[in-house]
Order: structure tokens, then C-alpha cells, then sequence
């Protein structure tokens, strides 16, 4: 079906769905590397103008990708509440724009229209919106998850300790982990991306985050961002598995080409619950996206790379994850070229996924070839925490030493914390007073006393602090 609308005497035409949401997004590098770009501001601006007339339905009726032949179209599908979408089944996509807008929308609305939409739907109101809209429809969406802790509760900022070593070295995670203790950083998860994807690293790993987290009581969850397939081996020796984590994208194809289907998700998830190692709740999928995926893997069959990644959300939310997260810079300046793409992209992502039930977080970052600088980070963690973002990552000193990208310091949390008033998890807020890190207007003591209480059962923090 083709769609064209007019400005000033021009007839602007598109061949069909997918050509007029590629037309209609903002513009970014990784849709003009497809080839599937606007040619310009004014031909995106009546793409965008006949995607607003577009009525919603309309992404019930034309699949962008044939679900014949590809698992995630069809699970697209399969998710979709038809009682759910009757509040806006009669509008278009303009009109969506302006229910969500309107102020006597809220949470109860929001969550009980999540499986009535689908995420070309959320992809396609999202490319008519501006930052701020997108930004004021996120704040009033809340998804809270639980495994050792709460996460997403309104106001709070939890953030991932990201203690990566260039070659696993376990006292390098164990001191990198501390360093982000000790900033307050480290209730959403304390997840080691690791340089190899062999089981025996990968036990020992899961084994020394586990050992940390009990040796300090602190109430969390950790994880090995190895392989699901070797995550499933682990659990099968009974290792202690929290998180079970996996990267996932918007097509078969593209989550082929990271080694797994939904049927391997499915028994991953399964495995995972097995362990019983939740306290507070069973959320314990770990799933990571990034804008240019599907495109790097040649796997988007002409869709835009932001609508790709909207659909990898319809794959997150079939296993209720407790985090998920875009990392939204890190493929490269190849998808998303500077500060106001990656930006844009974050706030996208955010939005798109938590209208579709998400307990959304965003890897705030850029590689270090891409126009981008931590000031573009800092107005994007900025509006991230204004739109109620659940997560983010922080390292040391904004530098992943084993990635080879930037993101956002354990210093970053801390000014999100006392500036911006976002606490992290309720849990780990009192853990970090109670083991005398923050006072008790949850601000940093500068200089805590390491010895005391939890923290002097750890030999190698207790030596730290002798020498």
C-alpha cells in the first residue's frame, strides 16, 4: 500500500510502510548507510506529516517483516491484545501523539494499554515527537521489577557497577567492583562483561561477584554478560547464577547472528528460575539492544534502524526481565554519528520501550570515534533522569577499559543522586547508610569508615584501607 501527502503543490510519495517510516526519522547515519534515509528536511517532514494521518490499525494490517518468516513478526503478533488497544484503536498516529500528552493520561492507562500496542506502533508516535515529549510520556510510564531488590519504583535512579577487566584478572573485578561500591553504585546489578566466553571463566566470575555480594550483604544481584548457552551450562553445575543475560535484536535473522532464537531464551529463562535465588521477586532476564544491530548484521530487511529496535522489545518482554537496556553509542558512528543522534536515539529508546512495559535502562555512551563528548552524555543522563529512566552504567572514570568506550562515571551516579534527587533502590539506599557509605540524607561521606560493619569482612578492602 503506498501513502503520499503534499507541500506547497508537491506530492511527496511512499511505497509503502516500512519506506514511509524510514523516510519519517529523524535523521541518523546508520538510515543513511541502508540507503533508506529521507533525501532531505523536507521530504522527512511530509513523511512525518502522512505518518501523523496514518491511522494506528494500520500496523495490525501491513507486517514490515512477512512473520512466515521470521519468529519475531510473528511474536509480535501472537502479544497483541485487541481488548487492550480498543481505547485508541480509532486513532491515528497524530492523535496517539495527543492522548499521550494529554494530562489525564497517566500510569493506569499506560500500563493497561501495553500489550494492545505493538512496537511498529510506538516506533512510528515516537518519530513525530520532540525530545521533551518523548522525555514527559516516559516520566508518567513506571515498570518495577524485583529479584534481590526493587527497581524502577518513581524517583529512583539505580544504576549497573560495571566492573570489566581486559583479561578477567579477579582481584582487577574485585577492585573495580569495590571502587563502585564505595561511589554507591551497583543496585541494579554488578555485571562483569567478560573478555572470554569460556563456562570455567565464566563460573569463576559468577562465583567471585557472588562471594563479594555475600562477604559485604549488600542487596543485589550480580552478573556474567557471557553467552546464554554458557549461562545454561553454568546453571546445569549449579553455579550462582543470578541474572541470566543475553543481547537480542528486532529480526531472527539479527538474533541468529548473536547465536540464539526464542526457544533458547525460553530455556534460559527456565534454567535461570530453577536456582530459586530471587528474595524479593522472580525477574531475572538481563537483555541488552543498541540501535544498528539489525543493520550491522544485515538482518533489517529495509526498516529503519529505530523501528528495528523497537521490535527487539517485543523479544525482552516475553521473559518479564528485570533489566533492559540500549546501549546506545556503543556500536559506532557508523549507526548514530554524534552527540545529538546518540541523544535522540537514548530518548527514543527509553520512551519506545517503556510504553511497551519495559523496565527500561540506557548505557549512556560513545565510542571514541564517533562526534561525541561526556558533555552530550551529561545532557543526556540529564533528561534521561527527568524521564524516569530505571538504570544506567557507570565505570570508572567513564572509561570501560576492556570495551574501549566512554559512559558515565561512578561520580556521574553520585550527581544524579544528590543533584537531581534520584536515590538508587530503597534496599540498597539503606544498605549504604546502614554500612556508613551516605548519611542520612543519602549523600557520600567522604571519608567512610572501611572497617566497620559489613565492609571489614572483606580481607582485600580491609588491607586496601591498612596500606
Amino acid at each position: 500500500m503506498a501513502y503520499a501527502t503534499t507541500i506547497e503543490n508537491t506530492v511527496f510519495r511512499f511505497g509503502d510502510l516500512k519506506t514511509l517510516l524510514a523516510k519519517a526519522t529523524p535523521e541518523r547515519s546508520g538510515d543513511q548507510l541502508a540507503g533508506i534515509a529521507a533525501e532531505g528536511p523536507v521530504e522527512r517532514l511530509a513523511a512525518q506529516m502522512a505518518l501523523a494521518d496514518l491511522p494506528l490499525k494500520t500496523f495490525l494490517e501491513e507486517e514490515l517483516i512477512p512473520s512466515e518468516n521470521d519468529e519475531v513478526s510473528d511474536l509480535i503478533a501472537r502479544q497483541h491484545d485487541a481488548a487492550a488497544f480498543a481505547p485508541v484503536s480509532s486513532m491515528t498516529v497524530g492523535d496517539f501523539r495527543e492522548w499521550l500528552l494529554d494530562p489525564k493520561i497517566g500510569q493506569p492507562q499506560l500500563e493497561a494499554l501495553t500489550f494492545g500496542l505493538t512496537p511498529e506502533m510506538v516506533a512510528a508516535v515516537s518519530k513525530i515527537m520532540r525530545l521533551q515529549d518523548l522525555t514527559a510520556v516516559a516520566a508518567k510510564r513506571h515498570v518495577v521489577t524485583r529479584f534481590r531488590n526493587t527497581i524502577g519504583l518513581p524517583g529512583r535512579l539505580s544504576t549497573r557497577n560495571q566492573p570489566n577487566h581486559p583479561t578477567d584478572d579477579s582481584t582487577g573485578i574485585t577492585i573495580s567492583a569495590l571502587d563502585g561500591l564505595l561511589m554507591g553504585s551497583g543496585d541494579a546489578v554488578i555485571g562483569v562483561n567478560p573478555a572470554t566466553d569460556t563456562l570455567a571463566d565464566y563460573i569463576r566470575i559468577v562465583s567471585l561477584l557472588d562471594d563479594l555480594r555475600q562477604r559485604l550483604e549488600v542487596p543485589t544481584q550480580t552478573c556474567c554478560l557471557g553467552h546464554v548457552t554458557v549461562a545454561i551450562k553454568a546453571i546445569e553445575r549449579q553455579a550462582p547464577v543470578d541474572l541470566v543475560f543475553q543481547s537480542i535484536a528486532g529480526s531472527q535473522k539479527a538474533n541468529a547472528g548473536f547465536g540464539v532464537d526464542l526457544a533458547v531464551l525460553r530455556e534460559a529463562c527456565d534454567a535461570g528460575l530453577s536456582l530459586d535465588r530471587g528474595t524479593l521477586g522472580r525477574n531475572l532476564m538481563y537483555f541488552e539492544t543498541g540501535q544498528g544491530s539489525a543493520l550491522s548484521a544485515d538482518a533489517h530487511f529495509g526498516v529503519d534502524q529505530q523501528t528495528m529496535e523497537t521490535r527487539a522489545y517485543a523479544v525482552a518482554r516475553e521473559f518479564s526481565p528485570l533489566l533492559v537496556n540500549t546501549v546506545v553509542g556503543f556500536i559506532g558512528p557508523e549507526y548514530l554519528f554524534n552527540g545529538r543522534q546518540i541523544i535522540r536515539a537514548g530518548l527514543e529508546d527509553h520512551f519506545c520501550g517503556k510504553l511497551l512495559g519495559l523496565p527500561m535502562g540506557v548505557d549512556v555512551c560513545y565510542t571514541n570515534h564517533a562526534d561525541a563528548d561526556q558533555e552530550d552524555m551529561d545532557l543526556l543522563l540529564m533528561s534521561l533522569c527527568a524521564a524516569g529512566v530505571n538504570f544506567v552504567i557507570t565505570v570508572p572514570g567513564s572509561d570501560d577499559i576492556m570495551l574501549n568506550y566512554q559512559s558515565l562515571s561512578h561520580h556521574d551516579a553520585v550527581f544524579a543522586r544528590e543533584t537531581l534527587g534520584k536515590p538508587p533502590a530503597p534496599e540498597f539506599e539503606a544498605w549504604l547508610e546502614r554500612v556508613g557509605l551516605t548519611d542520612r540524607q543519602g549523600r557520600l561521606i567522604s571519608e567512610p569508615d572501611l572497617l566497620s560493619g559489613p565492609l571489614a569482612r572483606l580481607p582485600l578492602l580491609a588491607s586496601i584501607e591498612a596500606a
